[in-house]
């Protein structure tokens, strides 16, 4: 039977000085699931710390770090909170502390977290081959769901209109877009919240925002994007769309749309996004214009903790 480790110290909360442990904790554990997978030539990359920035201040409190005896990081779990919606990722447990009941420590840690800021969603994303994991997963009570698939276009012509963007805003009106943003996102998914994702991402200098509004200015869709190079010295030569909110199937396309140009003007090779198959049609329509699958990731919802219904199309990756 497995009993608390009395040399164990955690969860405490991470901070930007750690971001270097993390790392080095992070590629380790990642390149060895994928050795036992079988991918034996895969090598995860470090993360560019300002990623690892935004994971820390996006989580806040559920940022959660375990040390050993020695002071050491062993396991860490980014916990977030966007309104109603709860998720963990990334989540590690240094390689040689696996299979001494970390790991669950660990993720009931998360769940105990968000349980108590009162989500109504709590979930995660795991890899659909990697079979251990989905098992444990199931046993805390997880369930699969539908999967979560990138999808990538390369070359964006970048045809469509710019749109209007969140940083071009007055500092005056931001605060009242952000609202927007909230209502708007609360209409398609109740509860759902993106303000800190958005107001993260401008702090930061991650990327940017653009809004749809119709004739008389009112708010359809909007979406949310990162340029900033994911891996440690890695290239900026992606466009990633995090967050995407829209009443229907043709604003969730115009706001894509706008991405896309948004690419094409700073040069930028790819356009990136993490289609939930629940929406089947949008999915569709993007393999129809070219996007290509890179990727895929099984949703899992803790049971009795499951997605709300959308009344529109809302894109939220479980990954930073």
């Amino acid at each position: 039977m497995w009993r608390p480790d009395p040399s164990l110290t955690g969860p405490e909360r991470a901070v930007t000085r750690d971001i270097e442990e993390l790392n080095h904790l992070f590629a380790e554990a990642f390149t060895e699931r994928y050795r036992r997978d079988g991918m034996t030539g895969v090598r995860v990359p470090r993360l560019n710390p300002a990623v690892w920035r935004y994971a820390i201040e996006d989580a806040g409190e559920g940022a959660l770090i375990w040390r050993n005896a020695r002071g050491d990081l062993v396991a860490f779990n980014m916990v977030h909170r966007s309104g109603d919606e709860g998720w963990m990722g990334p989540l590690a447990v240094r390689t040689d502390r696996q299979g001494s009941g970390l790991g669950r420590r660990v993720v009931q840690a998360g769940v105990q977290w968000l349980a108590g800021q009162g989500v109504r969603t709590i979930g995660l994303e795991t890899m659909p081959r990697t079979v251990d994991n989905i098992g444990f997963y199931s046993q805390m009570g997880f369930r699969p769901g539908h999967l979560t698939v990138t999808l990538q276009r390369e070359h964006p012509a970048g045809a469509g209109a710019s749109g209007e963007r969140l940083s071009a805003a007055r500092p005056d009106a931001r605060d009242g877009i952000l609202a927007e943003c909230r209502t708007l996102t609360d209409q398609v998914a109740p509860g759902a919240d993106f303000t800190r994702e958005l107001q993260l991402t401008r702090d930061l200098d991650l990327g940017d925002a653009a809004l749809l509004r119709n004739g008389e200015g009112r708010l359809l869709g909007f979406v949310l994007w990162h340029t900033t190079a994911l891996a440690a010295a890695g290239p900026r030569d992606e466009l990633r769309i995090l967050k995407l909110v829209a009443e229907d199937l043709d604003g969730a396309l115009a706001v894509i749309a706008m991405a896309e140009s948004e690419a094409a003007r700073i040069g930028l090779l790819r356009v990136s996004l993490r289609c939930q198959t629940i929406h089947g049609d949008l999915y569709s329509r993007l393999v129809a214009d070219g996007y290509r699958v890179h990727w895929t990731d099984l949703r899992m919802t803790l049971a009795g903790r499951e997605e709300v219904a959308r009344s529109g199309v809302l894109l939220s990756n479980w990954e930073i």
